[in-house]
């Protein structure tokens, strides 16, 4: 039985390392919001446990016994996230903490019923693919905004930012999960982009532009 904590560093690095395969020490420390000698202590006890392969200063990737614990945390986070927006009517930009707190319910046979009661969804309310009981993804490749070119367009389709602010940015832009748009102009000056959805214009900044990921 692993704690909370553990099974957040679980979760953080495996989200660190699903590109470069290995994750930092000050990555998870930045990720965690904690210190770097607090990290080294937690990443000691994961390895101690054949959770995680660690060598000081050449950075951290999780075994096999890891990544089936954090694709597990993510699996049940994704899923109480659409239950809670699905079902309970929350708002998108409301339930990442809520998510945060139910990921940790041991109980794999509530999760599964779970799962099954909502019709196994494949995506979160955020885009994010949804693993299946056995850990498979059904993953799509999406691409932010920012690297569209005009005259191009596609539907949104998830975001890199879940932070409330922006969540609710996106609300108030009528900017969300499902939505057609069409990239018209990009301005020279900050790069800010303008894009059309349904018959109405938006300008939006770089780096709100670099965070909306679309489906081509």
């Amino acid at each position: 039985m692993n704690t909370l904590a553990e099974e957040n560093y679980l979760k953080a690095i495996y989200h660190l390392a699903v590109n470069d395969g290995n994750a930092s020490t000050n990555q998870i420390a930045s990720s965690l919001n904690t210190k770097a000698s607090s990290v080294t202590d937690m990443l000691k006890k994961l390895a101690d446990k054949s959770l995680i392969n660690y060598i000081p200063y050449q950075g951290v990737s999780l075994t096999p016994s890891g990544e089936k614990i954090a694709i597990g945390i993510i699996r049940k986070h994704r899923l109480w996230e659409y239950f809670l927006v699905e079902k309970l009517n929350f708002k998108w930009d409301q339930v990442h903490d809520l998510a945060e707190e139910m990921e940790h319910i041991s109980s794999e046979e509530l999760i599964d019923r779970l799962d099954k009661f909502m019709g196994y969804p494949k995506h979160d309310p955020h885009g994010d693919p949804i693993p299946d009981c056995h850990g498979r993804f059904d993953t799509h490749e999406l691409k932010p905004v920012s690297a569209v070119t005009v005259n191009e367009g596609g539907t949104i389709s998830g975001v890199r930012d879940h932070s409330s602010s922006f969540l609710q940015y996106l609300d108030k832009k009528q900017l969300t999960i499902g939505c057609k748009i069409m990239i018209t102009d990009i301005i020279e000056y900050d790069h800010s982009v303008v894009v059309q959805t349904g018959n109405k214009e938006v300008h939006i900044s770089r780096e709100a532009a670099n965070n909306i990921l679309i489906a081509l």
